[in-house]
């Protein structure tokens, strides 16, 4: 249990740096994964960082990569899990959608989101939330600051864009070892594996189903492929990560 906390903690950590704000006079949009405009052959593409976990010593590999014609970031996980962070401060109720893409080659055969030993994806896609204090229950400040007490400086909240084996689309769940973390299930099962799929969620929606509360600033975005828990073997990609307005 301690080595999933620190994963949760970790990626929270990793976030907290040097953010992009969306400034006064706003765009349509904020790009905070431009993938496709990298360098082949990198391993980190530029503006994000490795996050890996003390007791985990068997990383992700990920790299900058061709796919077809548009350049990518490949993700292989071998019983490993390590990720890709980004620090943002975004408001969730001015840009409440987030669209990506990615794809990949194969599911895991023990994943599953409601257990510990399941916890494992072969895509992932972290949203990070930052403390409000005016925005957050009494109760959930108390486990809050109890939280900061044991990890540090740790973001209220997380949403996790997942890719299950088996559990129905659309089940938004407890993470397995923190409650301070939901689960989305946004692709689950192998009828789509190889194919590149676009996604887009409404964070600010998804957000206050998840928490029953208003969300706070976004402060992180992170990218993973983790199989650690399950021993088994993943390769996902991951293309161009961005936020929007609403279209009214």
């Amino acid at each position: 249990m301690e080595r999933m906390v620190q994963k949760f903690v970790l990626i929270a950590i990793g976030l907290l740096i040097a953010p992009t704000v969306a400034r006064a006079e706003s765009p349509l949009m904020i790009e905070v994964a431009k993938f496709s405009s990298g360098t082949v052959g990198q391993a980190i593409p530029e503006g994000w960082k490795p996050l890996t976990f003390k007791k985990i010593s068997k990383h992700t590999s990920y790299e900058v990569v061709k796919d077809g014609e548009v350049v990518v970031v490949k993700a292989v996980s071998q019983a490993s899990a390590s990720g890709l962070t980004k620090e943002v401060r975004i408001d969730p109720k001015e840009y409440p959608v987030v669209r990506w893409r990615w794809k990949i080659d194969n599911v895991l055969q023990r994943s599953n989101v409601v257990l510990k030993e399941g916890d494992d994806f072969p895509a992932r896609l972290y949203i990070t939330f930052e403390y409000d204090p005016d925005k957050v229950s009494f109760g959930k400040k108390l486990k809050f600051k109890a939280g900061q007490v044991l990890f540090g400086d740790i973001p209220i909240a997380a949403l996790n864009y997942i890719w299950e084996t088996k559990t129905p689309v659309g089940t938004i769940v407890e993470n397995a070892y923190t409650d301070f973390a939901k689960m989305v299930v946004v692709e689950s099962g192998a009828q789509k594996v190889g194919m590149w799929i676009d996604e887009e969620r409404n964070i600010y929606e998804d957000y206050k189903r998840a928490f029953g509360e208003e969300p706070p600033m976004i402060n992180g975005v992170a990218i993973m492929s983790d199989t650690d828990n399950t021993k088994e073997q993943a390769t996902a990609y991951y293309g161009d990560i961005l936020f929007r307005k609403s279209v009214k």
